[in-house]
């Protein structure tokens, strides 16, 4: 659907109007609230290091819950069917348990600001310098996936033209960012996370009961592969509407999965704000929870979209992304409507707001501090911030029309990871765990990674191997399943170079990496007496993390089960 024959699309009354209004207001003066506390460039970027393992949990988790979580995984519901649920269950959750108990001591004991940073310790200033630029471009494109759906809903709402909904959008973000740093985005985001729930709900109960329930949905699918989740993943020949086992497994539940959450700052940043190592550490595991939940606030309502209504995600009619608010129009009444759009808003505002707090970090302690002006008071810095954050929603404005060209902004999502996260995971990894890797090698590594990534994207489509049943005259493409390929071709070409590399070049002492790498602890590190020291088993991350892993291997049987009963 084209944006000016969307509007009128939602018919508001003033109760409506009310919710949203209620909601700006409280996320700004929420903002000038924490302005107080934020006296310090670590407050500003990090919350002064001082927030419960709870409240940096739900701050993860909805900092992720943006336009990604909300219209891009229901454009996948409507798009993908059942399978989509691998985004959140094989594509998040074990990497979040691992970020937890493996990779958070690094960045948190090594008292990294940045990811970045950590690449300049393990390895160079050149290698710092390709990430920081990259992570920096990366966040502004992202944040505008989040600015578009942001000012989609606006446009929707009122009608106003969509360039000017986007303006709107940046401008309430700038304000409460600007103002109050990290510790004020950290905040809005827990807030967020209780009423995206809430305005998300209703439109699942009652879509449920128009359908007539689980399995009347199940009969309204165009097709018995929107049921599937891992059936029809022969490789080769298959028919799951996500490609086969191979990008499932290693595109998306390794390479795309951790190359996201264990080194892309605007999550880690969460953690990195917690007030111990353990609180740190539990914080991606507390998230995981809620994630394993959330399928059913979006993959679910895009199934419900698209078996009540009309050509939905073709030419004449709304394009999947539009899916949870077509079923906000034709479902809600007014009074639900105006709590639903409210979610809606508070869902992108949180991704963009965790865009743009990672954006301002690393362009100012890894780009602007170290390389442009050097040695300047704490104050000057945490202006440089503020400065930023208004270079990044600037920035993201005309990035929000790049997003504004897709059908699904998940595939843009997705294809944005193979590019950015998965390269730089790839190093990472390499670089933690062989002593050996050096400097220049991860530099150059991280480039191959991009360039055959890159180079994957655009032969996929003329590839047989990524239509269905492998016969491109079918015409069923799978853009999702060309982005986990392209993520396994940019881990091959970033470890091949990497590996390669560093063969032939010096590897940096081991007294340098201390802290730094598996096996080579750092005696001096702040936090080394609290790693040494037990922890009751109910605060463990390593056995939280188990315990959640076994819930989502019995939910993922328990579909498999139901998909087999129908």
């Amino acid at each position: 659907m084209s944006t000016d024959s969307a509007q009128g699309l939602l018919h508001l009354d003033t109760l409506d109007y009310a919710f949203p209004v209620v909601y700006f207001i409280t996320i700004v003066v929420l903002g000038f609230l924490v302005k107080r506390a934020t006296r310090t460039a670590g407050d500003f970027f990090l919350a002064g290091r001082s927030m419960p393992a709870w409240v940096t949990g739900l701050a993860f988790i909805s900092a992720n819950m943006g336009a990604l979580e909300i219209l891009g995984n229901a454009a996948n519901g409507a798009q993908y069917g059942l399978s989509a649920i691998h985004f959140f269950w094989l594509g998040a959750i074990p990497a979040m348990i691992f970020l937890g108990v493996a990779m958070m001591p690094f960045y948190y004991s090594s008292r990294v600001h940045s990811v970045p940073e950590y690449l300049r310790r393990r390895f160079n200033n050149a290698t710092h310098m390709l990430n920081a630029l990259i992570f920096a471009l990366s966040q502004v494109l992202i944040a505008g996936i989040n600015l578009y759906a942001l000012a989609l809903i606006i446009h929707l709402l009122l009608g106003w033209p969509l360039a000017f909904s986007i303006a709107l959008g940046a401008a309430v973000v700038l304000v409460y960012i600007v103002v109050g740093g990290l510790s004020a985005a950290i905040y809005g985001e827990v807030l967020q996370f209780f009423v995206i729930l809430a305005g998300l709900a209703p439109i699942v109960i009652i879509g449920l009961h128009h359908v007539g329930g689980w399995n009347a949905l199940a009969h309204h699918m165009p097709d018995t592969t929107h049921l599937d989740t891992w059936e029809g993943t022969q490789v080769g020949h298959w028919t799951n509407p996500l490609g086969d086992w191979i990008g499932l497994a290693m595109g998306e539940g390794f390479l795309l999965a951790f190359g996201y959450w264990t080194t892309n700052f605007a999550e880690v940043q969460r953690a990195l704000s917690a007030n111990s190592l353990n609180a740190a550490r539990r914080t991606p595991i507390i998230g995981a929870l809620p994630k394993l939940f959330l399928p059913l606030f979006t993959v679910v309502p895009g199934m419900i979209a698209l078996a009540i209504i009309p050509h939905l995600g073709q030419a004449n009619g709304p394009s999947f992304n539009q899916a949870i608010p077509s079923l906000m129009a034709t479902l809600l009444p007014n009074g639900v409507l105006g709590l639903a759009v409210t979610a809606l808003l508070a869902g992108f505002m949180a991704g963009m707001a965790a865009n743009v707090s990672g954006f301002n970090t690393v362009f100012t302690y890894d780009i602007w501090r170290p390389y442009v002006v050097r040695n300047r008071s704490d104050h000057y810095y945490l202006n440089i911030g503020r400065w930023a954050t208004v270079i990044g929603i600037v920035v993201s404005v005309g990035t929000a029309f790049i997003a504004a060209s897709y059908n699904n902004i998940q595939n843009y999502m997705q294809m944005l990871f193979s590019f950015f996260n998965t390269p730089l995971f790839t190093v990472f990894l390499i670089g933690v765990l062989w002593r050996r890797t050096t400097p220049w090698a991860a530099f150059w590594g991280m480039l191959a990674g991009s360039a055959s990534a890159a180079v994957a994207h655009f032969v996929a489509p003329s590839m047989a191997w990524f239509y269905q049943g492998g016969i491109m005259q079918n015409a069923r493409f799978s853009a999702q399943m060309a982005n986990f390929y392209g993520a396994i071709a940019a881990f091959i070409g970033t470890a091949v170079i990497t590996v390669v590399i560093s063969t032939f070049t010096t590897p940096r002492p081991a007294s340098e990496l201390k802290g730094l790498i598996w096996g080579l602890p750092d005696p001096n590190s702040p936090d080394a007496a609290e790693a040494l020291q037990g922890t009751p088993w109910f605060r463990s991350p390593v056995l939280l993390g188990i315990l959640m892993l076994i819930v989502v291997v019995a939910a993922s049987i328990a579909i498999v089960i139901w998909r087999a009963s129908l």
